[in-house]
C-alpha cells in the first residue's frame, strides 16, 4: 500500500527531521576525520570523542520506523524496523556494552560507511520532498552502497567480533543454571547469532540494492519524486 501525500505539517515535520539528520551525520563525519587529522594525538578514545554524536543521531533513527508504520513515507515497516534496530544493536548492544567495542578497528569503518550513506539518504530523502532531487544525488543514492555496505558490514561485524571477546570472558547479560525460573541465556550466543545472521542477510539486501539501482539509473534516473524510500 503506497503512503499517501502528505500533508503540509507531516511534510514539513520529515523535510526538518532529514534536514536535521544531514546535519548530524555531517557533522559526525567531520568528528571522524578530525579525529585522526587535527585532532590527531589526543588522549581520547574515537568512541569518547564521537560516541555522544553518534548515539544521538543513530538512536534519532528510532523515529524512522514510526514513520514507516504510520505510512507517512511509503517505506516497507518491516524492513525499515529490520535496517534500523540492527544499527541500534551495534550502538547500544555491542559498543556502548563492552569496553573491548569501543575500541575494535571495526568502529572507524562502520561510522565511515554509515556517516557518508546517511548524508546522502536523508539528503535525498528531504529534497525528494520537495521535488528537488539533482541528478548527482540520484546516482549517489544507488552507487555509493556497492562500496560503503560491505565497509559498514565489515567493521559492525568486527565490532561484534572484539565485543564477544569481553562478554565470554565476564560472561556479561548472561543467565545461567540454575536460577528460580529455571531459565537461561547466553549473550555470548546471541552476538554470534547475530553475527551469523549477516552471512545469508547481507547478499540479499546487497542484491536488492543493485536491483533498485538498475532500476533507478537504468530508466535514466528521472521522475526522483517517485521513488520509494528504500
Amino acid at each position: 500500500m503506497a503512503a499517501k501525500e502528505p500533508s503540509p505539517i507531516v511534510k514539513s515535520y520529515l523535510i526538518l527531521y532529514n534536514a536535521a539528520q544531514v546535519l548530524g551525520w555531517c557533522y559526525m563525519l567531520y568528528q571522524l576525520i578530525a579525529y585522526y587529522t587535527i585532532d590527531k594525538g589526543t588522549e581520547k578514545t574515537l568512541w569518547e570523542y564521537l560516541g555522544f554524536t553518534v548515539i544521538l543521531f543513530q538512536n534519532a533513527a528510532l523515529l524512522e520506523i514510526v514513520h514507516a508504520f504510520t505510512r507517512i513515507v511509503p517505506s516497507n515497516p518491516v524492513i525499515t524496523t529490520f535496517q534500523v534496530l540492527s544499527r541500534v544493536m551495534v550502538v547500544g548492544g555491542v559498543v556502548m556494552a563492552t569496553p573491548t567495542g569501543k575500541v575494535s578497528p571495526g568502529l572507524p569503518l562502520a561510522i565511515l560507511a554509515w556517516s557518508v550513506t546517511e548524508i546522502i539518504r536523508y539528503a535525498y530523502y528531504a529534497l525528494n520532498l520537495i521535488d528537488a532531487v539533482p541528478k548527482l544525488l540520484i546516482f549517489l543514492r544507488y552507487t555509493t552502497f556497492i562500496v560503503l555496505y560491505p565497509t559498514g558490514v565489515t567493521g559492525e561485524l568486527l565490532c561484534f567480533y572484539w565485543a564477544q571477546s569481553h562478554v565470554a570472558q565476564t560472561k556479561q547479560w548472561s543467565i545461567e543454571m540454575p536460577n528460580t525460573y529455571n531459565f537461561t541465556f547466553s549473550y555470548l550466543y546471541f552476538l554470534w547469532t547475530v553475527m551469523l545472521l549477516y552471512i545469508p542477510l547481507f547478499p540479499q539486501l546487497y542484491m536488492h540494492m543493485f536491483a533498485q539501482r538498475k532500476k533507478i539509473l537504468g530508466s535514466g534516473s528521472s521522475g526522483a519524486g517517485k521513488q520509494k524510500n528504500n
